[in-house]
């Protein structure tokens, strides 16, 4: 029962820290809504990018045109070549007769000229059709492909995919950069907000060093009034994430300005995002206060 009356005075007792210091406590507060509401925008945009890369990875091709005068024994020794190098997770060979014949099936004007061609006619080259596992590396990839013998043109729809990725990267950087910067304001701030409520309680700390009580039992209340700040910090942040996501979910169509960028299902994401979120708070918040007691109660 002694451990339960010890936690129970101790949360009492860092409520009421809370309210006394409310100024200091307010500051802090928000000091945890804005560092989260950015952590919150970092890890949707992440969750995101990475989906949407995903997406490409599973969609974006290296087109490998082979001469036209390449042999069964060439078309072997190129997929051979092609097998051995870094970053390949699918190849699959078209001839140009199986590039004809798909091309007639999905549009009614190839069918009409392509159906009058013979097969000495067809001006069509093979294909390797190729998957990469890192879409970020598919640059380099294909200048290998692209210096192999019987190989005539390598495509991928190479500088647009390159972009897009260095963009979302940069912008994330700056994000991750900017919300660890929050990060160490908001606990120093907590810090300070501790470092207030331990000299005013001095007298009352120094009666209870003198009577015998633990270290623990004089640290705690300040520990849980910085798991308390962290929390309170934290339910702007989730609402925020919880129906600003939905909202903008439901507002651009589940795409982001095109079909080709998918957004992920606001359901279960949102929810496991505001679950990082309240354990962040709670974490800074009590790391501001260790630092506080650590430095500022000498026991």
């Amino acid at each position: 029962m002694k451990p339960i009356r010890i936690l129970a005075r101790s949360i009492s007792s860092a409520f009421k820290s809370v309210v006394r210091n409310l100024s200091l406590s307010i500051a802090s507060i928000s000091c945890i809504i804005i560092t989260l509401i950015l952590v919150a925008f970092a890890i949707l945009l992440s969750g995101n990018v990475n989906n949407f890369t995903k997406d490409i990875e599973g969609d974006l091709t290296i087109v490998v045109f082979a001469k036209k005068d390449i042999t069964e024994e060439g078309v072997d020794a190129l997929k051979a070549n092609i097998d051995s190098v870094p970053n390949i997770k699918e190849v699959v060979y078209k001839s140009k007769d199986k590039i004809k014949e798909d091309m007639m099936q999905e549009d009614p004007t190839f069918n009409r000229i392509m159906g009058e061609w013979k097969d000495e006619e067809n001006p069509l080259k093979p294909a390797f059709i190729i998957t990469v596992d890192k879409i970020e590396n598919i640059g380099e990839t294909a200048s290998t492909i692209e210096n192999f013998e019987h190989v005539d043109m390598v495509r991928y729809g190479e500088g647009m995919v390159e972009s897009l990725v260095d963009i979302f990267d940069i912008v994330k950087k700056v994000t991750y950069v900017a919300v660890i910067a929050l990060i160490f304001v908001t606990a120093f701030l907590i810090s300070n907000t501790i470092k207030i409520t331990i000299y005013s309680r001095k007298n009352e700390i120094d009666i209870m060093r003198l009577v015998g009580t633990s270290n623990a039992v004089i640290k705690l209340p300040f520990l849980f009034e910085g798991f308390f700040l962290g929390l309170i910090g934290s339910i702007i942040p989730v609402i925020c994430t919880i129906y600003g996501y939905v909202f903008f979910y439901e507002k651009m169509g589940g795409v982001m300005f095109t079909d080709i960028i998918s957004l992920i299902s606001p359901y279960n994401f949102v929810f496991k995002v505001s679950a990082v979120l309240v354990l962040l708070g709670a974490v800074v918040g009590m790391y501001g206060s260790y630092k506080a007691v650590r430095k500022y109660l000498k026991i």
